[in-house]
């Protein structure tokens, strides 16, 4: 955890970048003085963001150097935007180029390829393989699925870097034996890797399951943590502070997480800005607790079970008010179920209205209402989000908050 003078200077960069956060701070500690335990910080949720941060006017789009990148839609219909300064890129790429460099080992790794679709961790695959002196190549996510592969076979890289849901695609749609792709190793990053999942993806690529890595960030935050195939647990990144919370401490009705599982709260020492000060990532993760790596006690924990927060990830961001702002502009009464069975997604809508024309109009409304996720599916590089009419039965005891529920 954090010393006394590694806090203060944390809080004085959160206070000197966002003055709402004074406010925040004065309103939490009930007009007290400063806090001076990590603890009597408030958590940064997804409503203090709305509120703060994803506001029409930011003015943190006028600083000069600064980066954005556009994600899914807030409870107002805005997309929201997260800003890097120069000094968040060049930390980013710094942070993750060594954690890549630790994963590919042995030297004879020469060439990457990144097929990652849109974003932050797309944008920056390039750098962050040549800073480690690979030989690297990306594919455009407008390209269709035929011409991913084609690029896969012509250039065999000995990495391949891409997202659970587009390996799948990819596998699935190979005419060919991507076993015999040249690939070596695969680091990915975006949905939930299940270990029962990435056993099935390295024997189809006829590599170890040691040699594809799953790594765990956010646009919010950048790399965030990593797979450990040596501890069998995921390891957080240099800067990161990481703890765990009650769900009782979001949601006021909530259900409890079940034994030995909290949702997980960070800390970035090397994000400038974004209000990374125990901010909530609504992942629930699993025996989170620090373990002895090389002689030093450093955090980690066993698996990410779920969110719960109003957004997944398909390919890219989508929420929940993305969905629902499609479904009720056709009908204007209905229930919606919005379920994820491994990484593919489902919304189920109880409505009197059957017309199939109608549900059709909402699966391809839903394509364009994330134009990066309607693109990946139309060149079939993601599986087509599926909206079917189904009875829904919802328990009033369940929690009131927006939900996406995992099988």
């Amino acid at each position: 955890m954090l010393d006394t003078a590694q806090l203060q200077s944390k809080l004085q960069s959160t206070l000197d970048i966002f003055p709402w956060y004074g406010r925040l701070l004065a309103e939490f500690n009930d007009h007290t003085r400063a806090p001076d335990s990590y603890g009597k910080l408030p958590l940064i949720t997804s409503d203090v963001l709305e509120k703060f941060y994803y506001c029409p006017e930011q003015p943190l789009s006028q600083q000069p150097g600064v980066t954005s990148y556009r994600t899914s839609g807030t409870s107002s219909l805005r997309r929201k935007t997260i800003y890097y300064s120069p000094e968040d890129e060049e930390r980013y790429v710094s942070i993750k180029s060594a954690i890549f460099q630790q994963l590919l080992q042995p030297s004879t790794i020469r060439t990457a390829l990144s097929d990652m679709g849109t974003g932050h961790a797309a944008n920056t695959a390039l750098e962050v393989f040549r800073s480690i002196g690979l030989k690297v190549d990306s594919i455009p996510f407008q390209q269709p699925i035929e011409q991913h592969l084609e690029r896969i076979q012509a250039f065999r890289p000995h990495v391949l870097y891409t997202m659970p849901s587009i390996l799948d695609r990819l596998l699935t749609e190979s005419a060919n034996n991507m076993a015999e792709s040249g690939i070596h190793k695969v680091i990915l990053v975006g949905e939930i890797a299940s270990p029962s999942w990435v056993h099935s993806v390295a024997e189809r690529l006829g590599i170890a399951q040691t040699d594809i890595t799953d790594t765990y960030g956010s646009i919010e935050i950048g790399t965030i943590a990593y797979f450990s195939h040596v501890h069998g647990r995921y390891l957080f990144a240099k800067g990161i502070e990481a703890e765990g919370v009650a769900v009782d401490a979001l949601f006021n009705d909530a259900d409890p997480l079940s034994e030995n599982e909290s949702v997980l709260v960070l800390t970035s020492m090397t994000r400038d800005l974004f209000p990374s000060l125990r901010y909530v990532t609504y992942d629930v993760v699993r025996d989170l607790r620090p373990i002895l790596v090389n002689g030093q006690w450093r955090q980690s924990f066993k698996a990410i079970v779920r969110r719960l927060g109003s957004e997944l990830k398909h390919g890219e961001k989508i929420s929940i008010y993305d969905i629902e702002d499609v479904v009720y502009r056709h009908l204007k009464e209905a229930q919606v179920r919005i379920q994820v069975h491994a990484n593919k997604l489902t919304v189920h809508i109880d409505s009197k209205e059957q017309d199939p024309a109608i549900f059709s109009r909402i699966e391809l409304e839903l394509l364009d209402r994330i134009p990066e996720i309607g693109c990946m599916i139309r060149g079939r590089m993601l599986e087509s989000l599926r909206v079917i009419p189904s009875p829904l039965t919802f328990d009033s005891t369940v929690l009131k908050h927006k939900r996406i529920f995992y099988d």
